[in-house]
């Protein structure tokens, strides 16, 4: 059974412990049962295990930047856990006798520290990251008059560490900050929605291609990754025309495969929620009904087929979103950006009409990746475009022209062969059908805004 306590993740589990005359056996961490009960899935790499002799032996409290599974292996013990974490619950004090029967899950920043309460305790410990001289640590006094712990054998009775006298008290605490999120690919138009609607909050750290390069088999260590939660992968190689060449193949594998790869191997090293945007390229289009979440992908060319890839590294990862969304629209080069300007250029364009789908805002993107995140969805992948009716390009060219004052019939309606017939460079193949059913998304309680307000608005804004 798993028990709640006031410290917003510190879990209390009651184990079965199995006796005869020849003592007893426990399964004191089983990852399949222990899960599914409601233990965090945290990765433990180390087991360590502190024998204490004599009876009154105290030591803590210590708020390391990783989580703690501890328990008693011989004797009883008397525990007690401060929230040190940066927030409302900062301070927050939890106690508790633990023997055999009971473990505790002890989340990152959550000051631990216990007292033995029999002789020859063994009190064992799995930790999900390994000592580094690089972590953040803070520490509370053991007789702190705030916390006010009433500690069974009092303190200067007790065995103490001298360095555990000296730890601070909690007005002069340094708070554990908590885990940071990255954003890749910061400088594109949905790295810029995300800044937006972010801002710049102290655990968010935005980073372009000069900042961090995604490609690089060093990416592990880039960054001590630990210190992460979440990292939303914005970066993406979007030229499709362009990945069709010998210069661009190599290039959109190495962003929109092999990357995201890497980052959910990152990803689940680190107990990293890893949030991935992909594409309506991994279909071929050919569907006569808006595409599902969980449609077999059929990519036409090698931007789809590397967006597919990755697709499928980052399924891998156990803690993930994938994104999948179209005809992103945002801060930067986009086609209703084009269209605009060719309208009030005077020119007169030519714009297919065989192929339909909806925008998706970068606003609404972002939007959509926060809710999934602060909801606690589950994982998984989600379409994310706009609402309303779908739309061809050629319509949405000639809203674009009306919603600025120039005459819609200044579109030329063409199909996609005729517009690329003369193209003189590689031209991609382009899924005709690119809608995405958004039943998915909207059953967790986001509901995207429709096409056509959205559009308004946008050409309402300062372009």
């Amino acid at each position: 059974m798993i028990t709640q306590t006031p410290i917003p993740g510190l879990l209390v589990v009651d184990l079965t412990v199995h006796g005869d005359s020849r003592g007893w056996f426990k399964e004191n961490w089983q990852r399949q049962k222990m899960t599914a009960a409601g233990l965090p899935d945290f990765g433990p790499v180390q087991n360590n295990i502190s024998f204490n002799d004599a009876v009154g032996t105290t030591r803590g409290i210590h708020a390391e930047p990783w989580d703690k599974y501890v328990s008693v292996a011989s004797g009883r013990i008397f525990g007690a856990w401060v929230d040190l974490r940066e927030g409302p619950t900062f301070g927050v004090v939890f106690t508790a006798e633990i023997d055999a029967s009971k473990a505790i899950f002890v989340p990152r920043g959550v000051g631990n520290s216990y007292q033995t309460l029999e002789p020859g305790t063994a009190y064992a410990y799995l930790v999900n990251d390994h000592w580094s001289a690089d972590a953040t640590y803070s520490f509370l006094n053991l007789a702190d008059e705030t916390a006010d712990i009433a500690w069974p054998i009092p303190l200067d009775e007790a065995e103490l560490s001298e360095k555990d006298r000296a730890h601070p008290g909690l007005d002069n605490v340094t708070p554990v900050p908590r885990r940071k999120t990255l954003v890749t690919g910061a400088d594109g138009q949905l790295g810029r929605a995300l800044r937006a609607l972010h801002g710049d909050q102290p655990h968010i750290e935005y980073a372009d291609r000069a900042d961090l390069d995604l490609t690089s088999t060093r990416l592990e260590d880039a960054r001590r990754w630990h210190d992460y939660d979440t990292i939303i992968n914005a970066a993406a190689y979007t030229a499709v025309d362009t990945a069709e060449t010998a210069d661009g193949r190599p290039l959109a594998w190495a962003v929109n495969a092999a990357a995201p790869a890497q980052l959910a191997r990152i990803a689940d090293d680190h107990g990293i929620t890893l949030v991935h945007v992909s594409s309506d390229y991994v279909f071929d289009g050919t569907s006569e009904r808006a595409y599902r979440e969980d449609d077999p992908l059929g990519p036409l060319g090698v931007y789809g087929q590397s967006k597919a890839a990755g697709d499928l590294a980052v399924a891998t990862a156990r803690r993930h979103y994938i994104i999948r969304t179209s005809w992103v629209i945002g801060d930067g080069a986009n086609f209703v950006r084009t269209m605009v300007s060719l309208a009030a250029r005077g020119i007169h364009p030519k714009v297919v009409d065989d192929q339909t789908g909806r925008l998706a805002f970068t606003a609404d993107i972002a939007a959509g990746i926060r809710h999934l995140l602060d909801s606690a969805a589950p994982y998984g992948t989600y379409n994310l475009t706009s609402a309303g009716e779908p739309s061809t390009w050629a319509d949405i060219a000639r809203d674009v022209f009306r919603l600025t004052g120039h005459d819609p019939t200044h579109i030329t309606p063409t199909s996609t062969a005729d517009y690329f017939a003369a193209a003189a460079g590689a031209v991609a193949p382009r899924p005709r059908n690119s809608v995405l059913d958004l039943d998915k998304i909207e059953a967790t309680g986001f509901i995207p805004r429709d096409s056509a307000n959205a559009l308004e608005s946008y050409l309402a804004s300062d372009l």
